[in-house]
């Protein structure tokens, strides 16, 4: 009996979010006696029933999006050759990339079967993305200007092609507010490439 009411209150938590946080699901079990065993319990039976899956530690989706993996180390944004191909400014195949300024273990992870990257940023360069809709929810995503920046910062390749659609898309006067905040040898890279 128990399990049935907690189990509908836990699956209108996911229907809400995408992405839901053990700690959201150890609140609605709270009056159980033995609440972290009982929801561990509750989570593998979820997972084994495929009504969820794990995203990362601590946190699950009842999603197939692999993206949604961004709100799981915040702060952090959709960048990169991600970013780029979701301001349809990139044509190749790319695996999404996690920009976030947390100390996780970076690099490429397998989730649900695919691959994604993850890398890290200072907290003084984290701005620059907005919310994009992707399918049914909002992903946050760096902008062209800061898309193109972290670009240079990363040292990720960009063929000439790439870089003029880069150069139509471009805002000059927030590329260059961004750039004040990065040292003005770096600046002068990013623009002499455009």
């Amino acid at each position: 009996m128990g399990k049935q009411k907690y189990l509908s209150r836990v699956m209108s938590l996911f229907k809400e979010s995408p992405v839901v946080s053990f700690n959201s699901i150890k609140l609605i079990v709270k009056n159980k006696k033995n609440v972290r065993q009982y929801t561990k319990q509750l989570v593998r039976n979820m997972i084994k029933q495929g009504k969820i899956k794990r995203l990362t530690r601590g946190f699950y989706t009842s999603r197939d999006e692999i993206s949604l993996l961004v709100f799981c180390f915040k702060p952090s944004y959709l960048g990169l050759q991600d970013a780029l191909s979701i301001h349809n400014l990139w044509e190749q195949e790319t695996i999404p990339v996690i920009i976030s300024t947390r100390k996780i273990r970076l690099g490429i992870r397998k989730i649900f079967g695919a691959n994604m990257l993850i890398r890290r940023i200072d907290k003084e360069y984290f701005f620059g993305y907005d919310y994009v809709k992707q399918g049914d929810f909002y992903l946050p995503v760096s902008d062209v200007e800061k898309t193109f920046i972290d670009m240079v910062y990363f040292r990720q390749p960009l063929d000439k092609e790439v870089i003029n659609e880069i150069k139509r898309s471009i805002d000059v006067k927030k590329l260059n507010l961004y750039l004040k905040k990065y040292p003005k040898k770096f600046s002068k890279r990013v623009l002499s490439i455009i």
